[in-house]
């Protein structure tokens, strides 16, 4: 060999040295963005729902949010966005996910409600009827959030636990004394075997129908140094109550302490702290089978519960480990599911009864007839939007309900991924989420109505393509 020219094991060597990475190697690069949009209303009066009436707010007890989570592990993009609002329709949530399309495709976003019920009414249920002009601030709000969170993409790690607060979650439905007064269900049908809220200690009261979940799932977002960039927590708790409208309830109360408790107060960029609502459907934050607390200042019970909520994930959050990359991994899949419309005889009671009402309805059944009268006009069949998340081993499910906890904990146990929680709410709204179980004992949950319409066997067709979504994004 000639001296001074190089080997060819050199020059491979050589080229091997200074050739660029796979593709793979080189998209290992786990990036985040957070951003804690305000969403209130800048007008009042505004409608607020959550009851059998109507309420109208005149003032911002304290500031609405859509808070917003941009992940990007080098391949894939996803955004998490959770707003303080009771439930959220798709004529809000299809807009606002196209206004984004150009930087994360709409299947890769999830845009779900916390399920406070002091904000502005978005979805029409009851007496309650939507702002249009607050739907197209709310869908043009929700797109800035995204777009600010994703401006902000940077290095980032994660890590994800699980806490456990037992003390905050009590199953709301309770099984009555046969022939009890508590059994009265609006349609006069005399079937129901449950009732929701039956009040403290009433002597009817057998026990609660179904168990709780205790557990505060979250992902903890940081960068690199270790500063926390947000916080995305998950509570199977329909509300807490007990302040003025407009409020966010517990949920913006939780995002504040965990602020307080990570020392990310003064952050730059700030810091975004998200409590998302698990599977909830069926529980409360009130203990029936006790005597009843007392009277409590406005916002009491609500920061109560976020202390101790907050606690128990800082406590989880201790132990784990933060991840400089983890695969993200997203799955959707619309489907439909049919509706359960009222029958000619049940519309004509429902006219006919309509006709003897005086505005506004004050007699429950008068408020039914009503929503029959809706309901009459909805097609046969939905559709809905289901997705499934993985953010390395965590897993993450969504749907468009107010979902029963039984639905949320068979899921943990089934999915491929460890852990798992459930966002409801999100991508839309299609009423309540019962078993078919929880539809034979009958009760408040169940009746038809638009906070409650979807065919009987509906959460065992949601559960199954849960799991092939899991198992698709888990591979």
């Amino acid at each position: 060999m000639f001296r001074g020219v190089p080997s060819l094991l050199g020059i491979v060597l050589l080229l091997a040295s200074v050739a660029p990475a796979p593709a793979q190697e080189r998209a290992k690069k786990f990036r985040a963005g957070a951003y804690a949009q305000d969403i209130t209303p800048t007008k009042f009066p505004i409608s607020v729902n959550g009851g059998m009436t109507d309420r109208q707010a005149t003032m911002a007890h304290d500031r609405l949010h859509a808070r917003c989570l941009v992940l990007d592990d080098g391949t894939t993009k996803i955004a998490i966005v959770v707003c303080d609002s009771c439930m959220i329709p798709r004529e809000v949530i299809d807009p606002a996910k196209s206004a984004v399309a150009d930087k994360i495709a709409p299947e890769h976003i999830l845009i779900a409600a916390t399920h406070t019920h002091t904000a502005p009414t978005v979805s029409g249920v009851f007496q309650s009827e939507p702002d249009r002009e607050y739907q197209k601030f709310l869908a043009e709000k929700i797109a800035d959030g995204i777009l600010k969170a994703h401006a902000q993409l940077a290095p980032a790690k994660v890590g994800w636990g699980v806490g456990k607060e037992p003390d905050q979650v009590f199953n709301r439905r309770w099984k009555v004394k046969p022939g009890s007064l508590l059994l009265q269900d609006p349609f006069g049908r005399g079937t129901d075997k449950v009732k929701m809220n039956p009040g403290y200690l009433h002597p009817d009261l057998l026990e609660p129908a179904g168990p709780t979940d205790a557990d505060v799932s979250f992902l903890s977002v940081q960068a690199p140094d270790g500063r926390p960039i947000a916080f995305l927590a998950n509570y199977s708790l329909h509300y807490v109550g007990g302040v003025p409208a407009l409020s966010a309830d517990y949920f913006a109360m939780f995002a504040e302490r965990m602020a307080s408790i990570l020392d990310a107060g003064k952050n730059d960029p700030p810091f975004v702290g998200i409590m998302s609502n698990g599977t909830s459907g069926n529980i409360n934050n009130v203990n029936f089978g006790k005597a009843g607390p007392g009277k409590k200042a406005a916002g009491e019970q609500a920061r109560l519960v976020a202390e101790s909520v907050s606690k128990a994930a800082f406590d989880a959050y201790k132990k784990i480990k933060h991840h400089d990359w983890a695969a993200l991994k997203m799955a959707q899949k619309e489907i439909e599911l049919g509706v359960r419309l009222p029958s000619q005889d049940e519309l004509k009671e429902a006219t006919d009864r309509l006709a003897q009402a005086k505005l506004p309805l004050t007699k429950v059944p008068d408020i039914y007839a009503r929503e029959t009268m809706l309901m009459a006009k909805y097609p046969a069949k939905v559709k809905v939007i289901l997705q499934a998340i993985r953010i390395g081993e965590l897993g993450i499910v969504a749907n468009p309900c107010e979902t029963f906890v039984e639905i949320g904990l068979e899921i943990k146990q089934k999915s491929p991924l460890r852990p798992t929680f459930t966002i409801e709410l999100a991508n839309g709204y299609n009423g309540y989420l019962p078993t078919p179980e929880h539809h034979a004992l009958g009760g408040y949950e169940t009746w038809r109505a638009r906070s409650s319409y979807l065919e009987v066997n509906s959460s065992r067709i949601i559960t199954a393509t849960w799991l092939e979504l899991l198992k698709e994004v888990a591979k």
